[in-house]
């Protein structure tokens, strides 16, 4: 069986440890004296980043734990993970909720503790394939958006120590409304910044996270199924539990108004395609390259049990809002390069008013609530807000491909 954590850091990262170490172990005692004994509230902690968060959590000891996600059987399986072995010390006061954080449950069990400490919120529409129509794009920004002011505004009566909301990469000139989003979300939260501190971090793909491309070659795999990828599309990786420390450290040792981005090298970027050969040559297989989806499926429905070749497609990407290269920050941001050994600070220097925000979205509901509303509508008042929305529409989306 393939160890995936051997094969991450092996083939992917590159890595044969976290990058972030160096920096964890020199801001130890900073990270320990704001955490230890603390009140700590992750939302979407059951995904991939959200779990790596906690997990990089743990060590320094917080006094409660409370964790809320819509992924009811996500949450069951950190639980087992945390409490089957001795490298996590789970605070007696630890508590899942499966539920929403827009819902009035959640803002009741908010209220009933008294509000927390350290506040982190993972919980979003993070894939590109969201967007398609005008009813996917509306749920994208409600939940991205609109459902994270709703949050903001419930913290103002309860002001935490530290608030991360994790951001995208794709955040830095966005071609696609989920990155978009993200950049709409990076201005509505330092609008906050005079009411509590407020940081976020772009990083890169989190190698096998939940959903991912990576992840999808796995499935693929225990199922006969072809493997199908991009070729001409460079990514730039991190792995699982590298993303929950950058974003632990973001959170605690991070100001007001500041964005942490990995330092990562042109050289250490690599193709979905690349992974997919890999993995296919770790797992044993000779990858047979096909000139179609119909083909490659084909293939793969012949293939007999023992056969040692495996049938891949690999194209050029023709979707909507993928962009073909990797940036984290973006022409006129302030970026420091010197304070850590492994992590990038871009500074902002200004932040929207919140009454901008505000009037951005009662915008965004209005064209919600009117049933001649198009997709394009809603992109076009998105790009008048941020000034470098450039869009890429294709027409074609990855629901229509494998």
């Amino acid at each position: 069986m393939l160890n995936i954590e051997r094969f991450i850091s092996k083939y992917v990262t590159k890595r044969p440890e976290s990058m972030f170490l160096k920096d964890l172990h020199t801001h130890q005692k900073e990270l320990t004296a704001a955490i230890e004994g603390k009140r700590v509230l992750v939302i979407g902690g059951a995904g991939s980043i959200g779990s790596s968060y906690i997990k990089a959590l743990l060590p320094f000891k917080p006094k409660t734990l409370v964790v809320v996600d819509i992924n009811e059987n996500g949450l069951t399986e950190l639980t087992r993970e945390l409490r089957s072995t001795s490298a996590f010390s789970v605070p007696d006061d630890y508590v899942t909720y499966p539920m929403s954080y827009a819902d009035d449950t959640f803002v009741k069990m908010f209220k009933a503790r008294g509000g927390f400490d350290i506040v982190a919120n993972f919980s979003a529409h993070k894939h590109v394939r969201s967007e398609k129509d005008k009813y996917s794009v509306e749920a994208l920004l409600k939940n991205n958006v609109i459902n994270a002011k709703g949050f903001l505004d419930l913290l103002c009566d309860y002001p935490p120590e530290h608030f991360f909301c994790v951001s995208t990469d794709k955040a830095a000139n966005p071609v696609n409304i989920m990155g978009g989003s993200k950049k709409i979300m990076e201005d509505m939260i330092m609008a906050y910044a005079k009411i509590f501190p407020v940081t976020t971090a772009r990083f890169a793909n989190v190698a096998f996270s939940n959903g991912s491309l990576p992840a999808g070659f796995l499935e693929r795999i225990a199922k006969n199924q072809p493997l199908s990828a991009p070729s001409d599309v460079t990514r730039y990786f991190v792995s699982p539990e590298e993303s929950g420390q950058i974003c632990l450290m973001a959170c605690i040792l991070g100001t007001t108004g500041q964005i942490y981005f990995p330092k990562l090298k042109k050289e250490q970027v690599l193709t979905f395609s690349a992974i997919a050969t890999e993995l296919l040559k770790g797992l044993g297989y000779e990858p047979l390259e096909c000139h179609s989806e119909t083909e490659a499926i084909a293939k793969a429905e012949s293939r007999k049990e023992n056969d040692k070749w495996y049938p891949v497609y690999f194209s050029k990407s023709d979707t909507t809002g993928e962009k073909p290269y990797e940036e984290f920050y973006t022409e006129g941001e302030q970026v420091l390069l010197d304070k850590y050994e492994s992590l990038g600070v871009i500074n902002l220097q200004s932040f929207k008013e919140l009454t901008e925000i505000e009037n951005f979205i009662k915008e965004l509901t209005k064209l919600f609530d009117n049933p001649d509303t198009q997709k394009n509508d809603i992109t076009q008042l998105m790009k008048r807000f941020l000034v470098n929305f450039d869009h890429q529409e294709t027409g074609k989306y990855l629901d229509s491909k494998m």
